[in-house]
């Protein structure tokens, strides 16, 4: 609670030197959403069930739809899967490795463990021979740096207190921390390399996301990387101590050429203090507008319009199916999932408990998918900050099916419905989350 406590009057005090109009702006919405998602979702009688009947996820006219909500445009890139750590972790330190021009490391944890100094001190040695800029979430980092993972450390490790001091010293790595006003935070992973290639997608940087977990990255390279450039420079001047004070100058990243094999790529996010709730409209359109089916593997499915949406989906005759982690990190969300996996079978559809930690945040509504950082739950849905991609091409989709949710649909367990009484208190504080 400390951590908390600690992070929400530094985020905050801070976040109202640098920038008070969009620190309060920030604080307009987590006042708003709270209450909404805790009334809403707990109203007694019947509910409207929507769904857009004309626009089939995968198809020109559901990117029509999207257009007409105003997500963003389509830009063009390759995507390529990275499956648990023992895929992501070596691609994340060649890039590293062979980097030319500039290194950029985003995550909502930098952890303080034996995995992450690794790849700190591999991080610090290239910045030597080129630029190298990280900025991660302070109070994402901080909590975790506070707990120790499921396996022991090697013997004589001793984790260094603050990861910011150890980057920076002896080294030449610029660092800076997303503050916590109001205690929201930004939960974005995303790793750009030259310009021209960038990693992202689920995981952090830690032990629990190389070795323990079940997770998810993917590369992305061609012309989307320049988009994926920008944002990380915004994050960085965002993150920049001096706030709206900081005069520098605004660098844009060149284009980057063509590769085969991309295809259109819609850049999502979530990010209150501007107005953008692009995952949470696309996902909830998403999930109305599927004929056939709607696949997802998440940690904290809690949102209500999503949940109920989905049941409705299941009602409806759609395949719905959802994995969820069999070993949570979270006791409260993992009541809240599998209350929302007893409501979901009762209404047709489908659910599984993958056999130990699952961190994936993957939906696939028909032939679209989103993917990225973002959770079903209110905080990546309308409070946090969150960035994914979106597509409806068929090569990548194939290849999400064949490596992600085949192969997870045969490790996990039906879900068997409880005979226990919810936890309305329970409930209500997953709805906060």
């Amino acid at each position: 609670m400390m951590k908390f406590g600690s992070s929400f009057v530094r985020g905050t005090a801070l976040s109202l030197l640098r920038d008070p109009g969009t620190t309060a702006r920030v604080a307009g919405v987590v006042l708003l959403q709270r209450p909404r998602e805790l009334i809403t979702g707990n109203i007694p009688g019947k509910r409207e069930v929507r769904y857009a009947p004309e626009e089939a996820p995968g198809t020109d006219r559901f990117e029509a739809l999207l257009d007409g909500k105003r997500i963003p445009a389509p830009v063009h890139g390759k995507i390529t899967w990275l499956v648990d750590g023992k895929r992501f972790f070596p691609e994340f330190e060649r890039r590293i490795a062979s980097a030319r021009s500039s290194v950029d490391v985003q995550a909502y944890i930098f952890d303080n463990d034996d995995v992450a100094v690794g790849i700190a001190d591999l991080l610090k040695k290239r910045s030597q021979e080129v630029p190298v800029r990280v900025v991660f979430d302070d109070l994402g980092s901080s909590v975790a740096s506070a707990k120790k993972p499921e396996t022991p450390f090697p013997a004589g490790f001793t984790p260094p207190a603050r990861m910011n001091f150890h980057l920076e010293s002896g080294s030449n790595v610029k660092v800076r921390s997303m503050l916590n006003p109001w205690l929201v935070c930004d939960h974005t992973k995303l790793h750009v390399f030259d310009g021209k290639v960038a990693l992202m997608g689920c995981m952090n940087i830690g032990r629990e996301y190389s070795s323990e977990w079940h997770d998810l990255m993917f590369r992305v390279e061609g012309n989307a990387v320049a988009e994926l450039q920008k944002d990380f420079n915004k994050t960085w001047r965002r993150a920049s101590p001096l706030g709206i004070f900081d005069f520098s100058k605004k660098t844009t990243p060149p284009p980057v050429p063509a590769v085969a094999g991309q295809v259109p790529l819609r850049v999502l996010r979530t990010d209150p203090a501007v107005g953008r709730y692009e995952i949470y409209k696309a996902t909830l359109l998403g999930i109305r507008a599927a004929r056939k089916r709607i696949w997802i593997e998440d940690p904290y499915i809690s949102n209500d319009d999503i949940t109920e949406a989905l049941e409705d989906a299941a009602r409806r005759g759609v395949d719905v199916r959802v994995i969820y982690p069999g070993k949570n990190d979270s006791k409260i969300m993992d009541a809240a999932n599998r209350t929302f996996a007893d409501n979901l079978v009762k209404a047709g559809g489908k659910a599984y408990a993958y056999p130990r930690m699952s961190h994936l945040k993957v939906i696939l509504c028909d032939d679209w998918a989103c993917v990225g950082s973002a959770n079903l739950d209110t905080l990546s849905m309308r409070i946090n900050r969150e960035l994914n991609l979106s597509f409806n091409a068929k090569e990548p989709v194939n290849a999400l099916i064949r490596e992600v949710f085949a192969p997870d649909f045969a490790r996990s367990t039906a879900h068997v419905v409880s005979t226990k009484a919810r936890n309305p208190i329970a409930e209500a504080v997953a709805d906060q989350l």
